[in-house]
């Protein structure tokens, strides 16, 4: 036991007390069970190093120009590169570097939580504002309490240089298949427009009626984005990806692409004010065309006109209204006081050897009445 203690084991050993003879066989049994049980108790393994704590890199930083401002964003790591939860805020250093070989430019110094959707938004220097375009590249390095770092971030690059024009004179003006947004336009340049739509409507109280479908329509996104080629008419564009009833924000900004050390990055100009738009359908329903009126005798010899035309194919669309007179008479209606929902209607109240003239509109659910068709007309025949 003495040997045991020696060892610094003796808490683990639970053996009684062996005879004071015993064969040296049985000791050696009884050493190598000693072993065993000394084993079970945990012996001590290789001691680890202790952890840095250093913050996972970001490997998704991005970045967008707009004028003269580059936002950032990035999401900031849970864990620590021992896979261990960050706690407390961590420190991002941001970065710009202006040519590959240059030393990484102090940006900011800021602190988010392990886990958050980071951003930051730097006004760019005025000598990166002028002249040729030309890439510049940001990098976020996050340190511990100790200053390090396991590293920087991906780079995130983008344009610097003059920017497009900023758009103005932006308006939008509803249209029965759209909104039409025109701008100011400029006489040099070969940039693109970047219409940018933000739904203003909150969820749930859209006014935009459900369409006669089985299925129901999507959701509509809150944001969207229009781009207008330039080859495109310069100063005007028709957003017609629009729901009647809904409130929408617009804004624009010119947009180049430009090359930069044998990679193409986009060179932004500052977005335009804003302006919204109240898309309400005040427009009638397409007048109705095709009309043609057909007399008919029934089995019974009753005498009538039926009359038929092109549908259409507003989603709004509540039916038809027909109108009827005779010879240099005033137009009566004789449809139902609910519109006519098919493009076709059956007018029993004929005589013979009389000649109708007839005329067809639409109307939509809001009560807008297009104009009357083209007339048809059409001679019963005498008894």
């Amino acid at each position: 036991m003495r040997w045991l203690r020696s060892l610094g084991w003796t808490t683990c050993w639970t053996g009684r007390r062996p005879a004071d003879r015993i064969a040296p066989r049985v000791w050696a049994a009884a050493g190598l069970a000693g072993s065993l049980v000394l084993g079970g108790c945990g012996m001590p393994g290789a001691p680890l190093p202790p952890s840095l704590n250093l913050p996972d890199q970001v490997t998704d930083l991005s970045s967008v120009r707009a004028g003269n401002q580059v936002s950032l964003a990035w999401t900031m790591p849970k864990r620590n590169t021992d896979k261990l939860l960050l706690k407390g805020d961590v420190q991002a250093r941001v970065c710009r570097r202006e040519k590959d070989a240059s030393p990484c430019a102090a940006v900011a110094n800021l602190g988010f939580p392990p886990g958050a959707e980071a951003a930051f938004t730097e006004t760019l220097p005025a000598a990166l504002t002028v002249g040729t375009p030309r890439a510049i590249t940001y990098f976020v390095e996050l340190v511990n309490r100790k200053g390090r770092s396991a590293g920087l971030s991906n780079g995130a690059a983008v344009a610097a240089g003059e920017a497009p024009a900023t758009v103005t004179g932006l308006s939008a003006e509803m249209r029965r298949d759209g909104v039409l947004l025109r701008w100011t336009p400029v006489a040099t340049g070969s940039a693109a427009i970047r219409l940018q739509r933000t739904l203003l409507t909150p969820p749930g109280l859209s006014r935009t009626k459900p369409e006669r479908s089985p299925v129901a329509p999507l959701p509509e996104p809150r944001e969207r984005t229009l781009l207008v080629p330039v080859s495109a008419r310069e100063g005007m564009a028709l957003d017609k990806d629009i729901r009647f009833g809904e409130d929408y924000a617009y804004r624009a900004q010119r947009v180049a692409s430009v090359s930069c050390g044998g990679r193409t990055l986009e060179l932004a100009g500052a977005f335009s004010a804003e302006v919204r738009i109240d898309t309400k359908n005040v427009f009638p329903p397409a007048v109705p065309t095709g009309l043609a009126a057909v007399a008919t005798v029934g089995e019974n010899g009753a005498t009538a006109i039926d009359l038929s035309w092109q549908p259409d194919t507003e989603a709004d669309l509540a039916g038809y209204l027909v109108y009827r007179r005779e010879a240099d008479g005033a137009w009566r209606r004789i449809s139902p006081a609910q519109p006519v929902v098919g493009p076709g209607y059956h007018d029993p109240d004929v005589q013979s050897g009389h000649t109708y003239f007839y005329a067809v509109s639409a109307i939509d659910q809001e009560g807008h009445e297009s104009a009357r068709s083209a007339e048809a007309q059409e001679t019963v025949p005498g008894p």
